[in-house]
């Protein structure tokens, strides 16, 4: 068989026959070319496509073997192209529409294809030895020639304000030629609107179901609804607050008033050293450390961690040193001292509370010192070489802080 262009079939009509043992309708189309005698038809039953080319030659030969030598006896020259041209145009004559009516159509058994079918009148039998195309070929005949002219027909029947059925033939050729350009032009935009239209898709779809023995079709509508596309409201689930875990260390509350006037009243009374001064634990030993001759007190800066606030972490307040008297020498006076320093709130919870330097206080002098006792006493007290009456622990520098 030759090579198969159903290019040649664009412009022929669909011819349709039923086979009466299975009642398969089958759609065909036929061309023949008067210039090289030659000829190919193509076969659907709009799931798989079988087709035949024939040249020359190859139709001579068949027409001959299904009428017998005696009604086609063998002809040279000339004669014999123009005894085939004539059976030719006869094989064309009856594939058409008023054609179709007169023959006979009979699926066979195929020695030699995939596909055979017979056809036959009083004048004349056929038969045709098709071979199937392929399912990919078979997608692309059946769109190209058959599923999209029906919709572009379907688009024009039901956009029509008139009825197609009833326009003569010249209207009608207008109409249809107007419909191809458009879409020809723009082919997914023609299928849209043909498909779109709530008339003609409420149609096909109550036609489909009716075709598949759907027991309830759907209706035909020629409105469109416009639906909320909006998702269903679900119940938001509540979403617990994780609780707090605990801190191993309390935080410091922030002072308040009342707070900051009892840490004031106390900063007054108390003088806190800068440094701490080593602690003699020795019983025999009732001496105290060397004096400071600072006149300004530095209170203690809180670590990073503490919750005190940043006005508290500036303080740096100067002070004098109150003026040591017996009543600070004794015993009570140093427990009071005592008690009013641990009142205080600390810094944080884990600082060790500093110790607080305990000063001795100076003996007062008398109205019956000389004159040039007093001059040496003034003169050491102002270079800082005085000494105090008395034995003394010795001074450690460098000691480890707290």
């Amino acid at each position: 068989m030759d090579a198969f262009n159903e290019q040649n079939l664009l412009a022929k009509e669909w011819l349709v026959k039923i086979d009466p043992h299975t009642s398969t309708p089958y759609l065909f189309k036929f061309h023949f070319s008067p210039v090289d005698l030659t000829c190919c038809i193509m076969i659907t039953d709009t799931k798989r496509t079988w087709a035949e080319v024939l040249s020359s030659k190859q139709f001579a030969r068949r027409w001959r073997e299904c009428n017998g030598r005696i009604d086609s006896p063998l002809l040279d020259g000339d004669a014999e192209e123009a005894w085939r041209t004539r059976c030719l145009e006869l094989l064309s004559s009856a594939h058409t529409l008023g054609g179709m009516l007169q023959l006979s159509f009979e699926v066979a058994e195929s020695n030699f294809g995939d596909f055979a079918l017979q056809l036959e009148c009083d004048a004349f039998k056929w038969r045709w030895e098709t071979i199937f195309v392929g399912h990919k070929v078979s997608a692309y005949i059946l769109s190209k020639h058959l599923i999209m002219p029906l919709i572009s027909a379907n688009h024009l029947a039901f956009s029509s304000p008139v009825v197609v059925g009833d326009l003569p033939p010249t209207d009608l050729e207008k109409a249809v030629d107007k419909i191809a350009r458009i879409a020809r032009r723009t082919v997914d935009t023609h299928v849209k609107n043909a498909l779109s239209k709530p008339r003609l898709a409420t149609t096909m779809r109550r036609i489909t179901a009716v075709f598949n023995f759907i027991s309830d079709p759907p209706n035909i509508s020629t409105e469109v609804d416009s639906p909320v596309l909006l998702p269903a409201g679900e119940p938001t689930p509540k979403i617990k607050k994780p609780e707090l875990l605990k801190t191993t260390h309390t935080l410091t509350p922030e002072p308040n008033d009342r707070c900051e006037a009892s840490v004031s009243s106390n900063r007054e009374s108390v003088a806190f050293p800068r440094r701490p001064s080593p602690i003699n634990h020795s019983a025999d030993s009732g001496s105290a450390t060397e004096p400071e001759d600072d006149a300004s007190i530095h209170l203690p800066r809180p670590g990073s961690g503490s919750g005190a606030t940043g006005a508290d972490q500036r303080l740096d307040i100067p002070m004098r040193s109150p003026t040591p008297s017996r009543e600070d020498a004794s015993p009570r006076a140093r427990g009071a001292r005592n008690r009013s320093t641990k009142a205080l709130p600390s810094d944080t919870d884990s600082s060790p509370v500093r110790p607080i330097k305990k000063s001795k206080p100076r003996a007062p002098s008398s109205d019956e010192d000389s004159e040039a006792e007093r001059k040496k006493s003034a003169d050491q007290i102002r270079r800082g070489t005085a000494s105090a009456p008395g034995l003394r622990q010795p001074i450690k520098r460098g000691g480890k802080r707290f």
